[in-house]
């Protein structure tokens, strides 16, 4: 795959990332939803932390939950740059297609929830009880790096109560798929299983 095949699954990709969530902060308050079916919802949430919400200061007490902002927003912008460099790197020795195409969904996907966690703090304001406006007069909610990551799809696939004859959880109630997540996440959730199932079509033994 060369390079300008991977620059447009990027684009394409951050594209419809980022719109779908600049639509979301702008005609939703937070926690509003849609429920388009019984197994699909629009939930807008704004995640602040890691996967499923994790905070680092959720994990080490001595940590401020502004400072875990940032170092997790730092993070991420070392890593995008390691997984960029990675890509090219495969690219200019001409991997496989589907090493390329996988990296590629990642690095998109890393790099949109990037464009939150740096730029969205600064440019709309915060969604409690109100829809959010781009560039407010009055400033952001937060400042340069301290944004928050935009979700909105959830999958509520079943929803009830277990069967009696199911040992240890008969008859409690359960539910799966919880999490709300977004395009990015999608993408780079998409790259990964691509390397681990296709993982000997994507590393060939010479």
């Amino acid at each position: 795959m060369s390079l300008k095949k991977s620059v447009l699954i990027i684009i394409v990709i951050l594209l419809i990332d980022q719109i779908s969530k600049i639509y979301i902060k702008m005609n939703f308050e937070l926690h509003e939803d849609v429920t388009v079916s019984s197994w699909f919802k629009v939930v807008f949430v704004e995640n602040d932390g890691m996967a499923w919400g994790t905070k680092l200061s959720d994990i080490f007490s001595f940590i401020t939950d502004k400072s875990a902002k940032l170092i997790l927003t730092l993070f991420r912008i070392a890593a995008v740059t390691g997984i960029g460099y990675w890509l090219y790197d495969v690219i200019k020795k001409q991997k496989t297609k589907t090493l390329i195409f996988a990296i590629s969904l990642i690095f998109a996907g890393a790099l949109g929830n990037i464009i939150d966690s740096v730029f969205y703090g600064v440019l709309f304001d915060d969604s409690y009880g109100q829809v959010a406006t781009f560039l407010p007069n009055e400033g952001g909610y937060s400042g340069l790096f301290y944004g928050k990551v935009v979700d909105m799809l959830n999958f509520p696939l079943y929803n009830g109560i277990l069967p009696d004859w199911l040992p240890f959880f008969g008859g409690k109630q359960f539910s799966f798929f919880d999490p709300v997540f977004n395009i990015a996440d999608m993408a780079i959730s998409t790259g990964i299983g691509i390397l681990i199932v296709f993982n000997k079509r994507a590393f060939p033994k010479k």
